[in-house]
């Protein structure tokens, strides 16, 4: 198997990001690869199984550190996996030819970009609404809470199928207006945990189809996995506060010229 080195650049600077970060694996690399010329149903395909492999060993560090909500995790799993299958079927017996398939998964992507840009960009204004005494999902029953979050599960499940991005910025978004009383690095642990069963599922149905290059994986891990280890080392020595907006701003125009 033949190792692309543009492709392991790419894995390093994306790892590199998303271990500063925390976000813009997903919605990085598939505009990424595109650029390169990978059609849009590879990239996502690929882009699946890669964020399922990146991020599989953060399940194993947030729960030994007891980050992890297991049953929030399930309600959005109870969503979020039937939402893939079933998305994978519906494209799948479209009948719809490659040119077709291709175009719409572009189009979708343009706007799953758009709308990460703008979950980015004002998160911190999101959460310091959701945690507002008068906020709507305080007074939620616990039935009603757990309806919603399987809701969330199966919208996210649906878009990070079509797309290969939302899992990490939406999700982790979505589940602060949920759940605005749990601990930060509780949510973002229950997110990864949510995000590699989810990814790894739509990532091999993906595969099933001939929509995953499988030596253009490999490039991509070789080059992100050092890079995710590099940037998490580095993280408090970056500022936040100009890393955020710079990724929203390049996530908005490459999402603007998608959809244009």
């Amino acid at each position: 198997m033949d190792i692309q080195y543009p492709f392991a650049i790419a894995g390093l600077l994306v790892g590199f990001i998303v271990g500063l970060t925390g976000v813009g694996g997903g919605s990085l690399m598939t505009p990424i690869l595109l650029h390169f010329g990978v059609a849009p149903a590879s990239a996502v395909g690929t882009d699946l199984l890669y964020a399922a492999i990146t991020k599989a060993g953060g399940i194993h560090v947030h729960h030994k550190k007891n980050n992890i909500d297991w049953p929030i995790t399930g309600l959005l799993a109870l969503g979020s996996l039937p939402a893939a299958l079933l998305t994978l079927w519906l494209l799948s017996a479209s009948g719809l030819d490659k040119n077709t398939l291709n175009k719409i998964i572009k189009i979708t992507l343009g706007y799953a970009l758009l709308f990460t840009a703008l979950a980015i960009l004002f998160k911190t204004q999101l959460v310091a609404y959701s945690h507002k005494k008068d906020f709507w999902i305080t007074r939620l029953q616990p039935s009603q809470q757990q309806v919603a979050t399987v809701i969330t599960g199966f919208i996210l499940g649906a878009v990070v199928t079509i797309t290969s991005i939302g899992a990490g910025a939406l999700g982790t978004v979505a589940l602060f207006v949920l759940y605005p009383l749990l601990p930060t690095v509780r949510l973002v642990g229950t997110e990864i945990a949510h995000a590699v069963p989810l990814t790894l599922v739509a990532g091999l149905g993906h595969a099933s189809v001939g929509n995953v290059d499988w030596s253009l994986l490999v490039s991509l891990l070789l080059g992100s996995l050092p890079g995710i280890y590099l940037g998490s080392h580095l993280a408090n020595r970056v500022a936040d506060k100009w890393l955020r907006p710079a990724l929203a701003v390049m996530l908005f125009y490459v999402g603007s010229k998608l959809v244009l």
